[in-house]
């Protein structure tokens, strides 16, 4: 039975299960499951590599020996087993708490949840996983790796979730552009299910390692934080699944809720990828770790200032951000201020409607930014919709073939990229004039006419993006209000 096969027989079951319920939480407790399976078949590896291998694992936590028999425990003996042993048992590894793999396993379980509540059912899952997947066969472990990233894909659909994908084809052009070398140290503070830093392995695989000591300065140079505990399990899983054999630098935490002077220069890093969830606002107190003068609970907003923070002079930043950071006013263009004078701001790739659909419609934006000198001019690069193509949907996806004609135009910063030249979807603006209309970020091509589209499908998709940003708007000063009440008491 194929691996997509598996997986949706799996999907199958578990619908069947009264206590699943959508599929975040559908994709949750199937990872979980795979995470365990996935990381005995690595132990086996392991264990014929090294012959004084020991298990951060208590023997009856391990998938071998209580998931892997299809004749094994089931019904109630099964789920009670889970809930009141293996869970709680993994969610305090404290015999095992000194070894890196054990923080590992423990971080990941912390926040996890058996939500199935038919053990019967719980036990046909095991079996097809068992059955379906084995990690240590190379062509299995590829197309499993694809699976994956389809378990991903489905996540962009499920509701609030989908915050925490970002579409493979942005993450791979990004990396290819920021060009993280091999010894450079990249960084995700927000990172999601792990795109990026996934798309950094590759990068780095196929560019740069060639020899064992080359694959460990690799596995040492990449790290990342992410606040939720469904998509830190499912970024733990993507590295290991890449061949990071302990993900210990994946933490789940909140990268904002430590004061910015408490980053130090130890702390720096040389390239950070990332797409900082937008629209939200952080919890009260959060904004009080940065300087009055950047204050704000717009999460977005914190992390490009922790970024800049984070960043090595000479570092290199690739960042998601919506279409109201560039035009935004007050502390945002404070923020856009900080920015251009202490960073090189040299390209903003402006994307176009659905890209992010259907999780949302608003339009964003790539900046890319070298920290250590000021902005002189930032170039403007606007991604076009395929040929055919008016908008993204899950059956028409962004492809990464399209990125091709940014990449031949990129040129090189060691040159200052002289090579670039304008056209019809690329344009540049001075700083100086940036700075004379209050740091406002959001140019329009000028080489393309207003044009007045009246095809019905266009306008209701517009109106329908326009819904959304009111309502984003309308919830950003619904907290901004409150907290200015909240500060007049």
């Amino acid at each position: 039975m194929s691996i997509t096969t598996s997986i949706k027989s799996i999907q199958d079951i578990m619908r069947k299960d009264a206590g699943v319920d959508g599929d975040a939480q559908r994709i949750g407790q199937l990872v979980w499951m795979l995470f365990l399976k996935i990381f005995d078949d690595r132990e086996q590896e392991w264990e014929l590599l090294n012959d004084d291998y020991k298990s951060p694992l208590p023997e009856g936590y391990r998938w071998r020996n209580w998931a892997a028999d299809p004749e094994g425990i089931t019904g109630e003996e099964l789920k009670s087993f889970i809930d009141n042993e293996l869970f709680p048992g993994l969610q305090n590894l404290q015999d095992y708490a000194t070894t890196p793999v054990a923080f590992v396993v423990r971080s990941v379980f912390e926040d996890a949840y058996n939500y199935m509540k038919s053990g019967q059912l719980i036990r046909q899952v095991l079996n097809k996983i068992q059955e379906g997947v084995d990690f240590n066969k190379a062509q299995e472990r590829h197309a499993f790796g694809d699976m994956y990233e389809q378990l991903l894909r489905d996540l962009q659909s499920a509701g609030n979730a989908g915050e925490f994908y970002t579409p493979r084809p942005v993450t791979e052009f990004m990396v290819r552009m920021v060009d993280p070398k091999l010894d450079e140290k990249v960084m995700d503070p927000a990172c999601g299910t792990g795109g990026f830093l996934t798309c950094t392995i590759e990068h780095k695989r196929s560019r740069y390692v060639q020899t064992p000591d080359d694959e460990r300065v690799l596995q040492a140079s990449i790290s990342g934080v992410e606040k939720k505990p469904l998509p830190h399990l499912l970024a733990t899983t993507n590295m290991i699944l890449h061949g990071i054999e302990v993900p210990s630098q994946i933490r789940h935490d909140n990268t904002l809720a430590k004061p910015l002077i408490g980053w130090t220069p130890r702390d720096r890093v040389d390239c950070i990828v990332a797409n900082p969830p937008f629209g939200g606002m952080e919890e009260d107190g959060i904004e009080t770790n940065f300087p009055a003068a950047w204050r704000t609970r717009e999460t977005a907003d914190l992390f490009l200032v922790l970024i800049m923070h984070l960043l090595k002079d000479g570092g290199r930043a690739a960042v998601v951000l919506p279409d109201g950071f560039l035009f935004g006013e007050g502390i945002k263009s404070r923020i856009k201020e900080k920015l251009l004078t202490e960073c090189d701001l040299h390209t903003i790739v402006r994307l176009p409607n659905g890209v992010f659909n259907p999780y949302t419609g608003i339009k964003t934006n790539l900046l890319f930014f070298t920290k250590g000198r000021p902005t002189r001019e930032v170039w403007f690069y606007e991604h076009p919709y395929p040929p055919g193509v008016k908008n993204y949907s899950k059956t028409r996806p962004m492809r990464v073939e399209e990125f091709a004609a940014q990449e031949a135009w990129w040129g090189s910063e060691a040159d200052g990229f002289a090579t670039r030249t304008g056209s019809e979807l690329a344009w540049r603006v001075s700083a100086d004039d940036i700075k004379a209309r209050g740091w406002n970020l959001d140019s329009k091509n000028p080489h393309r006419a207003c044009v007045v589209s009246h095809d019905p499908e266009t306008l209701l998709a517009e109106y329908a993006l326009m819904q959304q940003e009111i309502t984003v708007l309308r919830e950003q000063l619904k907290a901004v209000l409150a907290e200015a009440l909240e500060w007049e008491e």
